[in-house]
């Protein structure tokens, strides 16, 4: 049987997590999606907005949807769930999951690969992050659960855009850009979002395409930050697990985010020990530190890609499609709280053949 697919949709408070989630349980769409508000035992502020019935923990919508509230563990949700499809109780082909505005993504995310009933039956597809037009930066400055949400992201969108100025939306597009250039960002008003710009975007999945922005590169005069886009196929694997934060700080364009992001780029191919060797000394050093990273490398010897991602020490690699006629290059981004880039892009130097 296939996998479910998740979507964790994440956000500061405010951003519109409600507003979408509204719109995915009205509207007459035609998916059969389980969205799962996450309230991790709080109180659910946003009850009459999103369930009916308060004493049901469990609720089906009118256009086929189904809302779980959840006030405690979301494995326990995920599986009540899986029991109740597989007994035809309900129906869905998907689930969508919303954090709480303060929540680290990092540990939802991890649920999906540490916990072996949860694998069995579900897939993470992505983490989609809504980041507040309007209040982004204030929120991005001053807390870094903010900071984290953009660093996890598949998917960013700005909403609200209808509130501030289009100048305005583009300086807090250039700073999501350089905390994560491997998200794709799109600027959204009233909450409305194409289902097919937030559901099956295949994030955690090595087969998606790594995208880096161009202009990200642009900006930065670095020899090894270069943009790429990988078109790689064959196998799906990924990793995921906790996250925990350490001081210092590092900014761009006056702003100290923690969360940065940096691009290694090179046309040699990799000695595939010394990188294992590497990837895996510095897993054990900075790896809570690393939030997410993912690249398309040149391996000596090899005539196929390999591609690989992980967040913060758990890594998974599998080996793409041959390389054919395009021109032979790694491209690696790595995203992450305070990362020694100096030493991390010499030592990534160090493992060339």
């Amino acid at each position: 049987m296939a996998l479910i697919p998740v979507t964790i949709l994440t956000g500061f408070l405010g951003s519109g997590k409600t507003t979408l989630l509204k719109h995915i349980l009205i509207e007459e769409h035609g998916k059969k999606i389980a969205v799962i508000e996450n309230e991790f035992g709080e109180e659910n502020i946003d009850n009459d907005i999103l369930v009916q019935d308060n004493q049901e923990n469990i609720v089906q919508m009118s256009n086929g949807c189904i809302c779980c509230t959840i006030r405690g563990d979301l494995v326990d949700a995920l599986n009540e769930l899986w029991e109740q499809r597989k007994d035809k109780k309900i129906s869905f082909d998907r689930v969508v999951i919303e954090t709480t505005g303060v929540a680290n993504p990092g540990p939802v995310a991890q649920t999906f690969f540490m916990d072996d009933d949860v694998a069995d039956h579900y897939v993470l597809d992505a983490v989609v992050t809504l980041v507040d037009a309007k209040h982004g930066q204030q929120q991005l400055n001053e807390h870094e659960e903010a900071q984290r949400q953009v660093g996890f992201a598949d998917q960013i969108f700005i909403t609200k855009t209808d509130l501030v100025t289009p100048a305005e939306v583009d300086a807090l597009r250039n700073r999501l850009m350089h905390m994560n250039p491997r998200a794709p960002i799109s600027g959204i008003s009233k909450g409305v979002v194409p289902l097919n710009a937030v559901l099956d975007l295949k994030g955690f999945n090595l087969n998606a395409k790594l995208d880096i922005d161009p202009h990200f590169l642009e900006q930065d005069d670095h020899d090894h930050e270069h943009c790429g886009h990988d078109h790689s196929h064959d196998h799906d694997h990924s990793t995921c697990g906790h996250d925990h934060s350490h001081d210092h700080h590092h900014g761009h364009a006056g702003h100290t985010d923690r969360i940065q992001s940096f691009v290694f780029r090179s046309d040699k191919p990799f000695d595939h020990k010394k990188l294992e060797d590497f990837l895996g000394g510095i897993l054990e050093v900075f790896g809570e530190k690393m939030l997410r990273y993912k690249g398309v490398l040149y391996v000596k010897g090899s005539a196929r890609k390999v591609v690989f991602q992980g967040v913060h020490q758990m890594m998974g690699s599998d080996l793409a499609g041959p390389w054919g006629t395009e021109p032979k290059q790694t491209r690696m981004v790595f995203i992450g709280i305070d990362l020694p880039k100096d030493t991390l892009l010499a030592g990534l130097e160090g493992c060339l053949a």
